[in-house]
């Protein structure tokens, strides 16, 4: 039997927690979007303090049991659309279905009309979230490809529409 997947809303009290996954998840993303870290050798924060700050947005941690292995953020939590906004999954769990069950408890945390962007230069998060859609959504979604806003050099996300 798997262990227990639970998704917990981010408290004050996790940001240092929060902080040192979101240095694993810049590095993993550091292979497709070529960020490199700062010279005391961090990442940078990023949209992070958006996330946490702003009503609009809602951040959770993904936890095995008790144990702390990763995070999802979501904006538009106030509007008819929502948005995956990141979503992490330490390593050593993926392929496990920890990621496949936090994401569904995400998506049922508000019915209706989502999006979720992932980059087609990273085979696995493509794979897991087309996985994932045909799965959550079994009479269909859509694909579209946006733009990187404000980093033209960038190839376009791939963005899955879906309504739960």
């Amino acid at each position: 039997m798997p262990s227990p997947v639970t998704l917990r809303s981010i408290r004050p009290a996790d940001l240092p927690l929060v902080e040192r996954l979101w240095q694993l998840y810049r590095h993993d993303l550091s292979e497709f979007r070529g960020m490199l870290p700062d010279d005391s050798g961090l990442f940078t924060s990023g949209p992070l303090p958006t996330y946490l700050q702003d009503p609009d947005s809602s951040g959770h941690l993904i936890c095995q049991e008790t144990r702390p292995v990763g995070f999802a953020f979501v904006s538009g939590v106030t509007t008819p659309t929502r948005h995956v906004a990141e979503f992490f999954v330490v390593r050593a769990v993926r392929r496990s279905g920890v990621g496949n069950r936090a994401a569904r408890q995400l998506l049922a945390t508000h019915a209706g009309r989502w999006e979720v962007a992932f980059q087609e230069e990273n085979p696995g998060a493509a794979r897991f979230w087309r996985r994932l859609a045909v799965e959550v959504c079994p009479t269909g979604h859509r694909e579209e490809r946006r733009a990187v806003p404000g980093k033209p050099h960038l190839p376009p996300d791939t963005w899955l529409l879906l309504t739960t």
